[in-house]
Parts: structure tokens; C-alpha cells; sequence
């Protein structure tokens, strides 16, 4: 056990290795998803000019109750081009441009129409109805922090604000590397001690889900020479990923081929189940990562450590793990030595959400493993928690 990281320990050996990537703009039609390098600005008041809340009529709040002189139209994109006296209203719609001498908006339901002129049979305050110039930002003003992910609410915020390309982190260049001589390409034909690949597919698809251009290879078998050739060519990236031979059987030849190649171990073995085995190292500027062959361990250390990392690498505010909040619906029992992760089922109860764990938790069976969208963390420690215990959990592909 004393050789095992804690979770915490190996979170911060992998963060304290991450060096942001560079910037660049990217224009904000195609930003979806990015992390801001810095932050994005309005380049305009937000809305440019006052506008209108509703469809109506525009009006002096002084001039009623009263019958009043309908002397124009402003409409979306099209302002009224006058004056408004006294006693007059100007038709106005939705997030049309509220003239300068009006400071309210009466509803067209509120009003009785009389030819050429309506009749306002109610008080009225300044303001009413009319959203102000700069009211939902100025000009100048931050609509979108550094370090954000650009989701569709920022994305629209910026947009919205005049922006039209966005700083944002390069994507991360990640290598994804399954090795193992048994490991055989989805419908060819299985020869004995044979099994098909998935691993690359999966980790290649929830890195991508975090931001990372992804290239995964045809698994490398278990053979120095290529093995070397694969790792070779993961090391010229900015992430490296492998998925098996980093334990300490004959065939595990993984770190041992990275040290040739001048890979500085970080740490090797993390108190976690599934996935203890885990190795990180680096070369250069590269972030290498050793993932267990069992393809929930390796989920599950994608999870933890490589999208934690990539998340760093664009820059995000706050790469780590985003915990929920939920309880159990069901029993565990904690393990005395190591944090576990336990794949559920999410569920929406009185008091929230509940977590009702899947049947097959051990770490080769991905078919059960699919059945879950969470994963548990069930700390370390003695005996067990009960069903209705409050825990955090993992929302499985999740950026």
C-alpha cells in the first residue's frame, strides 16, 4: 500500500505537468466546444439601443391614461424615423428600437384601438416594457471568462456581443495506442485467444468529447519492435495514450520500451479499483499516460487522469473531475485500501438523484459497464455505505 498514490496525490502529479497550449482565434461560427485563453469582451452594448419587450405601442409614460395619435411603426430592423410628440405612439414590435422621446411600451392587448389612434385607459411608469441600452452588457464588459468551455449559451453570448473569432487553447493532439498480440479489428475472423479491440475506439471517442484531436492506430502487438514503432510515433504528440502492458506480467513490455525512448516515470500504480496499474509519465512537452488493458480500468482511468489533463491542456479553469451530488439506492461496501469506482444507473428520486449500481462490476465486463452514466466514488475506509448514503459521482461521457 505504501507504494499505491492516493487519488489526490496522482491528480496533482498530473496537473503539475500540464503546460497550456498556445492560443489561437478561432472564428466564433466554429468555436463550439473550445476553451477560451482569455477573456472575450463585448464589442458592443448589449442590446445596442432600447428596445422594445414586447409587441405594442410605444409612449410617453406622462401622456397617459389618455387617447393617443398613432404616428408611425418601428419594427426589428426597421426603426420609426421621427420625433414622438406629445400624445402620440409609434406601433412598435418585439426587440424593435424604442424612440428616443418614448420611455415606455404599452401591450397591444391593453390597448382599444380607435382608428388612427389608441386608447390607454391606465397609468403607466417610466420604463415599463423597455429593455435599456447596454442592459444585458456594455460595451468593454467580460460576457465569457478565460478558461471557459465555449457551450451553446456562451457561444451565443459572444456572438451575440459582436465577437466574431474567439482566443481559444489549440485541441490537443492525442495518440491513442491499444497493445496486444490477442487484439483483433471489429468483424474479422477470431482465432483462438483472440479478442476484438474496442478500447481505442472508446478512449478516442470520450477524448474527442473533451476537445482533443484524436488519431487511434491499429493496436501494436505484443512485440518490442512494434511496440517501439507505435510509441515512436505517440510520442511526437501532445498526449499519448496506451491502453495495456503496464503491469508486471512477462508480455507487459509498455514501460519498459517508454524508458528506452527517454520517458521520465511520474508515477506508476494508483490507490484506485478499477484501474490501480495506471503509469504517467512525460517527454518533453508530451503528457504520456499507461492505462490498464481491462476496459472498464481503463475507462475509468480516462476519466480520473487523461481527460483531466486534456482539459488542462486547453486551459480550463478547472480541469479535475466535476463531481455531482446523489444517493445510493442501493448498498456498497467500501475497500479498506483503495477509492473505488462503481458503475449506476442514474434516476430521479424525491430528494434528487439516485444511483442504482449495475450488475457485473468487474473490470473486464464492458457490456455491463454500458448499461451505466455514472460512476460512484465509494472513498476508501471500513465497512459500507447504506442505501440513502449522499455520494459524488462521475457523469460518464461528459466533456
Amino acid at each position: 500500500m505504501d507504494s499505491l498514490l492516493t487519488l489526490e496525490e496522482a491528480h496533482e502529479r498530473v496537473l503539475a505537468h500540464v503546460r497550456p497550449l498556445a492560443a489561437e482565434d478561432v472564428p466564433v461560427t466554429a468555436a463550439a466546444g473550445r476553451v477560451t485563453a482569455e477573456d472575450v469582451r463585448a464589442r458592443v452594448d448589449l442590446p445596442p439601443f432600447a428596445s422594445s419587450a414586447m409587441d405594442g405601442f410605444a409612449l410617453r409614460a406622462a401622456d397617459v391614461p389618455a387617447a393617443l395619435r398613432v404616428v408611425g411603426e418601428s419594427a426589428a430592423g426597421r426603426p420609426f424615423d421621427g420625433e414622438l410628440g406629445a400624445g402620440e405612439a409609434v406601433a412598435i414590435s418585439t426587440g424593435a428600437v424604442v424612440p428616443d422621446t418614448a420611455d415606455a411600451v404599452v401591450p397591444v392587448e391593453d390597448v382599444v384601438r380607435t382608428g388612427d389612434g389608441v386608447e390607454v385607459s391606465h397609468e403607466l411608469v417610466a420604463g415599463v416594457n423597455v429593455r435599456p441600452r447596454g442592459g444585458d452588457g456594455s460595451l468593454g464588459e467580460v460576457v465569457v471568462p478565460a478558461g471557459a468551455r465555449l457551450e451553446p449559451a456562451r457561444l451565443a453570448a459572444a456572438a451575440a456581443a459582436g465577437v466574431a473569432a474567439v482566443p481559444c487553447a489549440r485541441r490537443p493532439r492525442v495518440v491513442v495506442v491499444a497493445t496486444g498480440s490477442e487484439l483483433v479489428p471489429p468483424g474479422e475472423r477470431l482465432e483462438p485467444g483472440q479478442v476484438y479491440e474496442a478500447n481505442a475506439l472508446m478512449l478516442a471517442a470520450a477524448l474527442a468529447a473533451g476537445g482533443a484531436e484524436v488519431v487511434a492506430g491499429p493496436a501494436a502487438p505484443d512485440e518490442p519492435a512494434a511496440l517501439r514503432a507505435a510509441l515512436e510515433r505517440g510520442l511526437e504528440a501532445d498526449v499519448l495514450v496506451t491502453s495495456g502492458g503496464v503491469s508486471v506480467g512477462e508480455h507487459d513490455l509498455v514501460r519498459g520500451i517508454e524508458e528506452e525512448l527517454g520517458v521520465e516515470e511520474v508515477f506508476w500504480r494508483v490507490a484506485i479499483k478499477p484501474g490501480k496499474p495506471i503509469s504517467f509519465g512525460v517527454h518533453g512537452r508530451t503528457l504520456v499516460f499507461g492505462l490498464p488493458g481491462n476496459p472498464v480500468s481503463a475507462l475509468v482511468g480516462c476519466e480520473l487522469f487523461v481527460k483531466p489533463a486534456v482539459r488542462a491542456l486547453q486551459g480550463a479553469a478547472e480541469p479535475l473531475p466535476r463531481y455531482e451530488r446523489g444517493s445510493l439506492g442501493a448498498s456498497l461496501r467500501r475497500n479498506d485500501e483503495r477509492d473505488e469506482f462503481v458503475r449506476a444507473r442514474t434516476a430521479v428520486g424525491d430528494g434528487g438523484t439516485v444511483l442504482e449500481p449495475v450488475v457485473g462490476q468487474q473490470s473486464h465486463m464492458i457490456v455491463h459497464a454500458a448499461a451505466a452514466d455514472a460512476l460512484v466514488h465509494v472513498p476508501r475506509g471500513n465497512g459500507e455505505l447504506a442505501a440513502g448514503s449522499r455520494v459524488s459521482w462521475l457523469r460518464l461521457g461528459s466533456p
